[in-house]
C-alpha cells in the first residue's frame, strides 16, 4: 500500500495523476470507485441510504458498505 501511496503523491499535475490511475484501473474499476465516492458525499449530506441506492442504481448492500466507509473516514 506504501508503494501505491508514494505513486500516486509524488506527482502535482491532475493529468499525470489521471494517467496514473488509468494504467492502473480499468474503465469499470475507475467507475465504481467515482460511484463510491458520490455514495460517501451524498452518505455526508445526510441522504436516506435507500434514496441513495435508488438515485445512483446501485444495491442497498453498496451504498451500506459507503456508509461504512464513510464511518472509517471519519474516525480518522
Amino acid at each position: 500500500m506504501k508503494d501505491l501511496i508514494q505513486f500516486l503523491t509524488e506527482v502535482d499535475d491532475e493529468l499525470v495523476l489521471e494517467k496514473r490511475l488509468k494504467v492502473l484501473l480499468t474503465p469499470n474499476e475507475i467507475s465504481e470507485m467515482v460511484s463510491r465516492l458520490k455514495i460517501i458525499a451524498l452518505l455526508d449530506e445526510g441522504v436516506p441510504q435507500r434514496d441513495i441506492a435508488k438515485q445512483l442504481g446501485v444495491g442497498i448492500a453498496t451504498v451500506t458498505r459507503g456508509s461504512r466507509a464513510l464511518k472509517e473516514l471519519k474516525e480518522i
